[in-house]
């Protein structure tokens, strides 16, 4: 109908332009929240030409990428529809599919018949089970981690369960496994929109987490965009 033979879309998570007007009830109260205008006024502005020819600069104040008269592109600022501040969520929504009912997060920690069940299948206590900088808590919790073998759980604003682990104290296929197992479990009334490995290395002091970090998301409710799409034969390729 419009003639579109090819769509690409880039989703670049958290770089934000701004607060919602619901961003209160997902605990950000800061309304001059803006993670790409405050970027680029970090680094002195940003050198986007492209970008900034398609609109960019003309969404938002942004440092070195400043409005065009004649935008090639289309632009603007969206609301999200679905409930809830996820990851997952906004996808889901990107790709079709809204959500009504926001996943449950955890501010306090996990239930402790989460935490027990988790325990027993896994066959290892867990250090953490807190809402907590993910960098920061294995600096806290990371030499108890070496010394003990137990497994650092913990959650942040979104709905994850996390399991972070020193790949010398357990090895990444037994962390993948402690994840799927975790995975299994967060269904129904805990079923979280994700949960993620979080392997780290290094020593005491100078912990950090590497790029073998996994995901394991809920499959969306419903057919996405992309299913429609190769209904339709067209090709559909993610990265």
């Amino acid at each position: 109908m419009y003639g579109i033979e090819r769509v690409i879309l880039i989703v670049l998570d958290s770089l934000g332009v701004g607060a919602l007007p619901d961003a209160a009830e997902y605990g950000d109260q800061d309304p001059r929240s803006n993670t790409l205008a405050h970027t680029a006024e970090a680094v002195g502005g940003l050198d986007l030409e492209n970008l900034g020819q398609l609109g960019l600069g003309n969404i938002a104040p942004v440092e070195g990428v400043p409005p065009v008269p004649q935008p090639e592109g289309a632009y603007g600022r969206m609301a999200e529809g679905s409930k809830g501040k996820d990851t997952t969520t906004g996808h889901w929504e990107i790709a079709g599919l809204c959500s009504t009912t926001p996943f449950p997060t955890y501010p306090q920690g996990f239930p402790q018949e989460i935490i027990q069940e988790f325990e027993e299948r896994i066959g290892r206590q867990i250090l953490g089970n807190y809402a907590a900088s993910g960098t920061v808590i294995i600096q806290d919790l990371g030499d108890e981690h070496v010394r003990t073998g137990y497994p650092i759980v913990y959650t942040s604003a979104d709905s994850v369960f996390q399991i972070a682990a020193h790949t010398d104290v357990i090895p990444l296929d037994e962390l993948y496994d402690a994840c799927e197992i975790a995975r299994e479990m967060l269904h129904g009334e805990w079923e979280v929109a994700r949960v993620i490995a979080r392997p780290f290395v290094g020593e005491a002091g100078s912990l950090k987490r590497t790029y073998e970090r996994k995901d394991y998301p809920l499959p969306p409710p419903g057919p996405t965009a992309l299913d429609h799409l190769q209904d339709a034969g067209v090709e559909t390729i993610g990265v």
